[in-house]
């Protein structure tokens, strides 16, 4: 390796960047902006500020981000629904005043002042609703006319009766309590606030009402012909953004025992500008509580903080400006363009120096040179079929192949002319094999393991195993689950090809190069899960030894094959057997000879091996050019090969022609038959093999003649 190369492979191999593209996958990543805001906002001012953690700070500073987050959880619901609500500071203040007055201007009990309270915001966002959501007026316009109308009123209120209320000699414990109390040390608004953020949390995420919010938000002539109510729905969201201004109305009416000018002033600038910095979308549809709560407090921290260190109501404007044009800024862009980041940074190819191979050409003399025999294979289901990746046979000499459209056809016997599909998966049946008691078990891709019973019944045996502790995507999911086996003791062992891409993106895959395969076990008898080994590249084909004490496993990329033991004294330890080979290995069957039969689904070239070398290269070329003209591995020819219990290549088979069968994914030998299967083919081909035993079969090979 020149020192080129090397500094090449640290580059790629050891500096993870791959995990940019993997974080920026994840839903929180929303979240991440916000919350790195919030934190360093509160650390910035409680650092500049003394005292700024002190109990009676907080409790002071609490009550007012309780009625504050009441406001904006209201906020965060219009807007998820794809509406806005300027409104929302009118509504505070006319029912913070309704409160005031039925208290002490007519003296009435405390529980008259709140449901005067929540008339009033109720019957204001009704107003809001009916104009937006039923005759379906601007929003922005008609909430900012509604705001004029609103604030309006409340100064007139108040310049006639803010006497009266300053007058009152009204007194009640609950009305002191409520705004001045406490409940293990929480103030009565703050727990009103988390009591409201979980209710609406849980609404929006957990609820069909809630759902319809969010479709209606996403896309409103979508969520129509899906037979959601959408007029109803917007309506709704305003009435609720009304009621939760009510409340935080009320509870600064408690607070204050009093309303003013001031009371509500700037609030729809504060609570629009605290749901956007939050991270929810100005278009509808994305966000949620928990980011309306986060903004709000960066809100609430930096207006405070601004005036405790003496600037005065301007600088805290402008600041507030500021943050509401850069959290626009950020949401329209990145919400445009998240996608295209995504796909500039997320294929981060690794480099891999594939060890020197043997030739595989005909004539060249190796035990890798290919020869013509495939080409002399009958054809079975010809145009019937798309995709056959696996094939395998019953005792009764039935053969079963999975098909593109997510079904297993079964052939029947003798001279496989006649079909029927013999089960409806859904996905795309890879590999296949018997269980002891004829369970048809198959690797269908990007769902699972599932097993198809003699009745026909389709049951789902695995989609899962456990979570690692430092992967940052999900690989407890199954992505690629390719070929299995069955265990003597009724253990099935099986691949997973790759944690990073779906069975579909299998060229990504082979192009970024990058060892994410695995080979996991199902263990029938308690239903789990377990990964076994990890870190291969495009872990494939599975098949239990002949003596039942360990299995060999493919791996394509690499293009080796490893032995993994079940018993003795290297129980639990892999090694490989087969390395460097010409060609990709994919699943691998016993031969009636004690040997085992191995396809290649493709054969190495010289220019991709090149590019191994080059990840530069290959990523230039997945984000310049379109997947037609990437360079990957050559599929279009491939071949059969067998094996020894040592990895002794014993012979291969190819077909020159490229007619018959170019690229082999798979191979049975049943009853002096080779049985092969081409994910690419059209059909399934029959190869007599010469000196076979023809009463060799796989079932008897697995479980006795006599089970």
């Amino acid at each position: 390796m020149t020192f080129r190369e090397r500094l090449q492979a640290w580059r790629y191999n050891l500096v993870p960047d791959h995990l940019v593209g993997e974080i920026l996958t994840k839903r929180w990543t929303d979240n991440a902006i916000p919350f790195l805001a919030l934190v360093i906002t509160v650390a910035g001012f409680g650092t500049a500020i003394p005292g700024f953690f002190k109990i009676a700070s907080l409790q002071d500073s609490t009550r007012q981000l309780g009625e504050f987050s009441i406001v904006v959880t209201g906020l965060v619901v219009v807007m998820l629904g794809g509406g806005i609500d300027l409104s929302v500071g009118s509504i505070f203040a006319l029912s913070c005043f309704a409160a005031v007055s039925v208290f002490f201007i007519f003296e009435q009990p405390v529980w008259m002042a709140l449901a005067a309270a929540i008339a009033t915001g109720l019957a204001c966002g009704a107003i809001n609703g009916y104009l937006v959501g039923v005759l379906r007026l601007r929003a922005f316009l008609t909430t900012l006319v509604t705001f004029i109308i609103g604030r309006a009123l409340f100064d007139i209120l108040v310049v006639n009766f803010a006497a009266q209320i300053q007058l009152s000699m009204a007194m009640s414990d609950v009305w002191d309590f409520i705004g001045d109390g406490t409940v293990f040390g929480f103030s009565v608004s703050v727990l009103t606030a988390i009591v409201f953020a979980i209710v609406t949390h849980i609404a929006l995420t957990r609820s069909r009402p809630g759902w319809h919010v969010l479709a209606v938000g996403g896309s409103r002539r979508s969520a129509h012909n899906a037979g959601i109510r959408v007029k109803r729905t917007v309506f709704l969201t305003y009435v609720f953004s009304g009621f939760c201004a009510s409340i935080a109305g009320f509870l600064i009416a408690t607070r204050l025992s009093g309303a003013g000018p001031g009371t509500g002033l700037n609030l729809e600038i504060l609570a629009l500008t605290a749901a956007v910095v939050g991270g929810n979308s100005l278009g509808g549809g994305r966000g949620s509580v928990v980011k309306g709560l986060m903004g709000a407090i960066v809100v609430l921290v930096m207006t405070n903080g601004l005036i405790r260190l003496g600037y005065g109501t301007g600088t805290n404007q402008m600041v507030l400006g500021m943050m509401l044009a850069v959290a626009v800024i950020i949401d329209i862009r990145w919400l445009k363009n998240r996608h295209k980041v995504l796909n500039e940074v997320y294929v981060a190819p690794v480099y891999l120096k594939m060890g020197e191979t043997q030739s595989a050409a005909p004539g060249s003399g190796t035990p890798y040179a290919l020869d013509n025999r495939l080409s002399e294979t009958e054809y079975i289901g010809l145009g019937e079929l798309e995709g056959p990746e696996d094939v395998i046979l019953d005792r009764d000499d039935n053969l079963y192949c999975g098909t593109r459209h997510g079904e297993i056809v079964r052939f029947f016997a003798p001279d496989y002319i006649s079909s029927e599909v013999f089960a409806h998966i859904g996905g795309f049946p890879l590999g296949l094999a018997f269980d002891k008691s004829g369970n048809l078990i198959s690797c269908v891709g990007a769902m699972g393991l599932y097993s198809v019973s003699p009745e026909r019944e389709v049951k789902r045996l695995s989609a899962e195993t456990a979570r690692s502790w430092t992967s940052i995507v999900d690989d407890a999911r199954l992505r690629d689950p390719n070929d299995c086996d069955v265990a003597p003791d009724g253990r099935i062992f099986f691949t997973d090809s790759t944690k990073r891409y779906d069975a579909h993106d299998w060229a990504l895959d082979s192009i970024e190069n990058r060892a994410t395969g695995r080979l996991l076990v199902y263990d029938p008898k308690d239903g789990s899960t377990k990964t076994l080994l990890d870190g291969y590249r495009y872990a494939n084909g599975v098949c239990m030894a002949h003596d039942g004490k360990s299995l060999f496993f493919a791996e394509s990329w690499a293009c080796r094959v490893h032995r993994y033991w079940l018993e003795g004294p290297k129980a639990g330890t892999a090694e490989c057997v087969i390395k460097d080979m010409p060609g990709y290995p994919d699943n691998i069957n016993r031969a009636s000879d004690g040997n085992y039969w191995m396809a290649w689904l493709g054969m190495r070239t010289p220019s991709f091996d090149l590019s191994l070398r080059h990840p530069g290269m290959r990523k230039r070329m997945t984000r310049r050019l379109s997947q037609d003209d990437w360079l990957f591995p050559n599929i279009n020819t491939g071949g059969v090969v067998k094996f020894s219990e040592t990895g002794t290549i014993v012979e291969t088979l190819g077909d020159l022609s490229g007619v018959s069968h170019p690229s082999v994914t798979s191979m049975r030998e049943h009853k002096g038959y080779l049985y092969v299967g081409g994910i690419l083919n059209n059909r399934v081909g029959r190869y007599r093999v010469p000196g076979a035993d023809e009463s060799w079969t796989g079932p008897n090979s697995y479980w006795g003649a006599g089970t």
